[in-house]
C-alpha cells in the first residue's frame, strides 16, 4: 500500500485539504472523489479530516493509496513471471513478448495475457494498471504502475515530451525520404472492426521515422508515435507506400520471414513520486530482419 505525503509550504497557509490534493499532489478528480469515501484515506498530521479542512503552514497531509476492487478472474497462482526490466516502489517496466495479449479476452486468468502475469506476480488482490499499450503481435517495453495515482500521472505524460516511447520496425522498400514527419488522421476502415486507415475526418495522428539501414528490398526504420491511434505505425507506414514486412492487415503477410510488428526498444519518464528521469532501453531486434 503507497502513502503520500506532502508538506504544507508558508504559501499555502489557509488553504484546503482538497486544495494540496488537486493542486500540489495532483490527484485527478475521478480519484479524490474515491478517496473521500474510505476511511482514513485522507490524513492531516496523522488524524483523518474532511476534504475542507484548512491547512497550516508545516503541516503533513498523507493519502493512502489504497485500491478498487480487484479483478479476481486474473489472478492465476501458476501464471508464468512476466519479464521485469525495472522495478521501484512506483512502476514496473515489462518486456512484452509477441503473442501475448495484454488482457484476457475470456476473463480465464489461465489464458496467457500480460494482466495474469502481473496480478499474479503482485499477489492477489492487486490491480494492473498499463500506461499504454501493445497489441498481441507487437514485444517490447511497456509501462504498468503500481496503483491508480501513478497511473493517472503516467498517462497525463502519455506522449509528451516527460514520457517517450520508441519503436523498430522493418518496412518494404527503401523509405524515401529517410526520415521526416507523417501528419494523417486515422480513422476507421469502412465496413472492418479492425482495419484502420488515414481519412480526412480521423482523428489527429503524428508519427515521426528515421532510417536506420537499408538492406536489399527493406529498410529499418526507428518509429516514434507522438499520437496513440489503434495501428497508427503500420497505418502510416503502409500511408507512405511502405508497409511493415509481413504485415498482413495493411500490406503482404509473410508468415516464412518476420513478425511484422513493430519492437518498442526505448521508453522513458521520470517517476512521478521522484524528480530523477529514467531511461530503460532493451535493444533485441534479429540481424535476420534485414538479412533478405
Amino acid at each position: 500500500m503507497r502513502i503520500l505525503t506532502y508538506t504544507v509550504t508558508p504559501e499555502e497557509d489557509g488553504r484546503m485539504v482538497k486544495g494540496i490534493l488537486r493542486g500540489s499532489l495532483q490527484l485527478s478528480y475521478t480519484l479524490l472523489k474515491s478517496l473521500k469515501w474510505r476511511e482514513n484515506a485522507i490524513l492531516l498530521n496523522g488524524q483523518s479530516v474532511h476534504v475542507n479542512t484548512i491547512v497550516h503552514a508545516g503541516d503533513t497531509v498523507s493519502v493512502v493509496l489504497s485500491e478498487r476492487t480487484p479483478r479476481e478472474d486474473l489472478y492465476c497462482a501458476n501464471a508464468a513471471k512476466p519479464d521485469i526490466v525495472y522495478e521501484d516502489d512506483d512502476l514496473l517496466v515489462l518486456n512484452k513478448p509477441a503473442g501475448v495479449a495484454m488482457h484476457p479476452k475470456s476473463g480465464d486468468a489461465s489464458v496467457p495475457s500480460l494482466a495474469a502475469m502481473l496480478t499474479s506476480y503482485l499477489g492477489e488482490g492487486s490491480v494492473p494498471h498499463f500506461v499504454s499499450r501493445l497489441d498481441k503481435g507487437t514485444s517490447g517495453l511497456l509501462i504498468a504502475a503500481k496503483n491508480g495515482y501513478v497511473h493517472d500521472r503516467l498517462r497525463r505524460a502519455l506522449h509528451s515530451s516527460d514520457l517517450r516511447r520508441e519503436y523498430r520496425a522493418v518496412a518494404v522498400g527503401r523509405v524515401e525520404p529517410p526520415c521526416g514527419i507523417i501528419d494523417a488522421p486515422i480513422g476507421r476502415a469502412e465496413g472492418s472492426i479492425i482495419r484502420r486507415c488515414v481519412r480526412v475526418d480521423g482523428l489527429p495522428s503524428l508519427t515521426e521515422y528515421e532510417t536506420l539501414q537499408v538492406s536489399g528490398r527493406f529498410t529499418l526504420l526507428r518509429l516514434h508515435p507522438q499520437t496513440g491511434r489503434t495501428h497508427q505505425l503500420r497505418v502510416h507506414m503502409a500511408y507512405l507506400g511502405h508497409p511493415l514486412a509481413g504485415d498482413w492487415l495493411y500490406g503482404t503477410e509473410d508468415k516464412a520471414r518476420i513478425t511484422p510488428a513493430p519492437r518498442c526498444t526505448r521508453t522513458s519518464c521520470g517517476s512521478p513520486s521522484r524528480s530523477p528521469d529514467r531511461n530503460y532501453t532493451l535493444q533485441r531486434l534479429s540481424r535476420r530482419i534485414c538479412s533478405a
